[in-house]
């Protein structure tokens, strides 16, 4: 690899633009917008590029840079990425135009569309940087900086309720980020010290003084990660964050900025801390089986479209989490795969949600149809497939993720695995229903020259249905890029020693330590 600053250019080039669409006046306030929407096309491009340049066979962190930044405090300027890094950064890159473009006509005027679009680019330069962290300290910061663009978006952008949303959102996360500080200090305290005392290469293998000691700081950055993800019983802040914010935020609000709790599991909690991480993986195992049908249970019940959409996300994070406890090489591919899969499904349903919002006046499933199929055959259609995607229907890219994570579960957890296959059987209901509410049946009157999707609206979630045909018959373009970092996160768990049953909680099993 050469010396270029591949991955600073690409995180600093957001905001660059950003800032051009926000203080630029006159003909760039006009057409702010446009400009943001071919700046993040720019970047996207940018990250595939990169992306070409990954050398898929090795688990190693590449692009890397490090500056000293804080020596006597052992703080750097350090980035890198391997491929589940390489892949949320390029997943992040595809969404942001997709929301640019899907919110093309949602602000009233020339300024609250550059103040959007701003707003978006800034979130855009958080959550690259975030993925290619590799300092302990420069990952706290910007997990906490990403919540100021979020919380305007919210608040300032949002419906009903957006400003309480908001500061919901704001301080279940501040409250996580709060833990997570704890285990920073005692990171630096309880860690090797030195001027790279923070480097996540540092601090693998790192002696932490004791096994509670260890145990704590994991707890402290599990927590944090956990609120982030969310998982049950942290996520309450989500439906209300996703009912109130417009659907584009809630495209990278659950699409990227959730994917962080998940990518911390994998890059932070198992590397550095596997032995607290066995010790814990009962409880985290029985929470993830909880998450999975807590989550499916209550979007069954849901009228809201954008709660519902919400709630499968809490089910679907549940598999993820599953699978990275489970400390298999499967499980481990599956579930950095399930984070792209995931965003992409989830992306695109609740830009249909928008779309049908914006058609309706409402988020009431119940008042957008039924029989709306008949009036808007390709919304109906499109938005069966993204659903069954969703489900993980065999064809389509989850259904490739679900699978990794339930066998590679299956090899050390049985029971967990088979329980949480019923899990799709809910996912099937509560897709299936929402669908039959809102399409199927004899058309309402007031249905009448309702319109279908047009040209950008297809343009914007095309793409995202195409990656999902495509990782589904093709997968392995993504999966060679996770197979050595999982075959490394899986070995490393495995030589640490014995790893402690999770089935004791959910079925017969030998006693032993657990949290």
């Amino acid at each position: 690899m050469d010396s270029f600053p591949w991955l600073t250019v690409l995180i600093a080039a957001p905001s660059a633009g950003g800032l051009v669409v926000w203080l630029g006046g006159g003909v760039i306030r006009r057409h702010a917008r446009h400009i943001a929407f071919v700046w993040s096309l720019a970047i996207l491009v940018f990250s595939l590029v990169l992306a070409s340049r990954l050398e898929s066979w090795t688990g190693d962190i590449q692009f890397a840079e490090q500056v000293e930044w804080i020596p006597s405090f052992g703080v750097s300027y350090a980035v890198g990425v391997n491929g589940v890094g390489m892949l949320l950064i390029a997943l992040s890159a595809l969404l942001v135009p997709v929301v640019l473009l899907a919110a093309w006509r949602e602000q009233s005027s020339p300024a609250k569309q550059a103040h959007y679009a701003a707003l978006v680019l800034c979130l855009e330069t958080f959550m690259i940087a975030v993925f290619a962290a590799r300092d302990i300290f420069l990952f706290y910061l910007l997990f906490e900086a990403m919540l100021i663009p979020v919380y305007f978006l919210i608040g300032s952008f949002g419906g009903p309720g957006a400003k309480k949303a908001a500061l919901k959102f704001l301080l279940y996360s501040l409250a996580g980020g709060l833990v997570m500080l704890a285990g920073v200090i005692a990171v630096w305290t309880e860690g090797p010290g030195g001027p790279e005392g923070f480097l996540t290469t540092s601090l693998v293998g790192a002696d932490w003084g004791s096994t509670q000691a260890g145990r704590l700081i994991f707890l402290a950055f599990f927590v944090a990660f956990a609120v982030k993800a969310p998982m049950f019983p942290v996520h309450t802040w989500l439906p209300d964050a996703a009912q109130a914010a417009k659907p584009g935020t809630s495209v990278l609000l659950v699409g990227v900025l959730d994917k962080v709790g998940t990518f911390g599991m994998v890059t932070i909690c198992l590397p550095l801390f596997p032995e607290a991480s066995k010790w814990a993986a009962p409880v985290v195992v029985a929470l993830a089986v909880v998450s999975i049908f807590w989550g499916a249970f209550l979007a069954l019940g849901q009228n809201d479209i954008l709660r519902m959409i919400a709630y499968t996300s809490v089910s679907h994070f549940g598999f993820i989490v599953l699978g990275i406890f489970a400390f298999t090489e499967t499980a481990e591919i599956g579930s950095s795969f399930y984070m792209v899969n995931h965003g992409l499904s989830t992306g695109a349903l609740f830009l249909l949600a928008g779309f049908l919002i914006r058609r309706r006046g409402s988020q009431d499933m119940s008042l957008m149809g039924p029989g709306l199929q008949r009036t808007t055959p390709l919304l109906a259609g499109t938005f069966l497939v993204v659903g069954l995607s969703a489900v993980a229907l065999p064809g389509l890219s989850t259904f490739v993720s679900e699978f990794m994570v339930l066998a590679g579960t299956y090899q050390r957890f049985p029971a967990a695995a088979v329980i949480s296959a019923l899990g799709v059987i809910m996912a099937a209901l509560y897709i299936l229903i929402a669908y039959q509410k809102i399409f199927t049946g004899p058309p309402r009157e007031d249905l009448a020259g309702t319109g279908d999707l047009g040209g950008r609206e297809l343009w914007a979630v095309g793409p995202l249905i195409a990656l999902m045909l495509f990782l589904g018959f093709v997968p392995t373009p993504a999966v060679d890029l996770l197979r050595q970092p999982g075959a490394d996160v899986a070995r490393f768990i495995e030589s640490g020693g014995p790893l402690v049953e999770a089935d004791r909680l959910l079925g017969d099993a030998p006693e032993g330590d657990q949290p």
